[in-house]
């Protein structure tokens, strides 16, 4: 089921969606007189993008940011003590509540299910007219394709897991994209440069038309970028496996059975195919150099093996269009004098948020003047 919701078919009836969340979205930030919190700000657009795209959910924007919230409580108690204790986030509780509540992750659990309930309800009475297939859609019909209509639970188990895939990590790595492009503003200069070659940036306006799957995947520079953001700022640690032969690594014996945990990130910085590995630089994946060429399992973002992330190629797909739009669009700078440190839990995140102000851009690249700006540069 999850080979038809991330296929290359799926991906190009996604792309459409897809610029358009996003070029709201930035064009919402752009509009802010003041600086936004660029994790936050990209956890609610992953977020509008899995409710609105991958499971075409008609949901008021009012409704949608209560979704939000409630879902970030929920994902905050996930990665708490997965038991019922007093002092645990499982049962965390606010401070203005007087009466005895259910534990809040429970809570936020039960609100979460009634919310999607609604959504998946109403989807399934309107199922007419639409212009494509969103993952839901393909999940209702691959369980009638197998005689097995879903039921209401396992809807809203797919559609929690989906969302739950396409939030944290994309999040993550759309803040570490945003960082770097401001780190490194020649690597945006050669971003745009690359838009222009390829007929996609032209007096600074996206052609009509021009961003279809098979261009964003000539990107030959932009794929670079978005590899060396993935290998320095690996979203998630690591991952879990069962041993299933016993063998040696470095002198100890790894008994057949055992859970093992390998790190994404140790591996990216001992991987003796990577040469100065604290540097950002997308050009060590050039076709010069190719770097993630040389070895199996020396460049492993998403994981390796037969379970390595099904939703790694729409996580590309999604970081690309939000750079191109970067590129296009914006002009955005640090609102603080240094950049923030970087923790790595639950996900790579700047500690502060990463604290951004962001300009809309006319067709000539200049910035777009708010009214009240417009007002205050005026001569009298």
């Amino acid at each position: 089921v999850f080979s038809k919701i991330f296929s290359h078919e799926a991906l190009e009836s996604y792309l459409p969606k897809i610029q358009l969340v996003i070029k709201d979205t930035l064009r919402a930030w752009s509009s802010n007189p003041e600086s936004i919190n660029v994790y936050h700000e990209t956890q609610k657009l992953t977020f509008r993008m899995a409710i609105r795209v991958l499971l075409g959910f008609r949901i008021p924007d009012e409704e949608l940011s209560h979704l939000f919230e409630v879902y970030q409580q929920f994902v905050e108690n996930v990665f708490s003590l997965p038991v019922d204790l007093p002092f645990s986030g499982y049962r965390r509780v606010s401070v203005f509540q007087t009466k005895l509540p259910a534990p809040l992750g429970i809570r936020a659990r039960e609100t979460l299910q009634k919310g999607l309930e609604k959504a998946i309800q109403e989807k399934l009475q309107n199922m007419q007219g639409k212009d494509y297939a969103d993952a839901l859609d393909i999940l209702i019909e691959s369980g009638k394709e197998h005689g097995k209509e879903l039921t209401m639970q396992e809807l809203k188990d797919g559609t929690l897991e989906l969302i739950f895939a396409a939030y944290a990590t994309t999040a993550s790595a759309s803040t570490s994209l945003i960082m770097q492009l401001l780190k490194h503003p020649q690597v945006l200069g050669k971003l745009r440069e690359e838009l222009r070659s390829k007929g996609i940036l032209h007096n600074g306006c996206i052609c009509e038309g021009s961003l279809r799957l098979d261009n964003i995947n000539s990107l030959h520079y932009l794929d670079c970028v978005i590899k060396e953001v993935l290998r320095l700022f690996t979203p998630i640690s690591g991952g879990y496996r069962t041993v299933l032969q016993t063998f040696e690594l470095d002198g100890f014996q790894i008994p057949k059975g055992w859970s093992v945990m390998y790190s994404i990130r140790d591996t990216h910085d001992t991987a003796p195919v990577f040469k100065d590995v604290d540097i950002f630089d997308p050009d060590r994946f050039g076709q010069g150099r190719s770097e993630d060429k040389d070895g199996r399992f020396h460049y492993l973002p998403f994981g390796g093996g037969v379970r390595t992330c099904l939703g790694k190629h729409l996580a590309k797909l999604f970081l690309k269009a939000l750079a191109i739009e970067l590129a296009s669009t914006s002009r955005f700078e640090l609102a603080t004098r240094t950049f923030p440190r970087i923790t790595l839990v639950p996900v790579v995140h700047p500690v502060d948020g990463l604290k951004v102000k962001f300009f809309g851009l006319d067709s000539n690249q200049n910035e777009i003047l708010t009214g009240t700006d417009a007002m205050l540069g005026a001569t009298v």
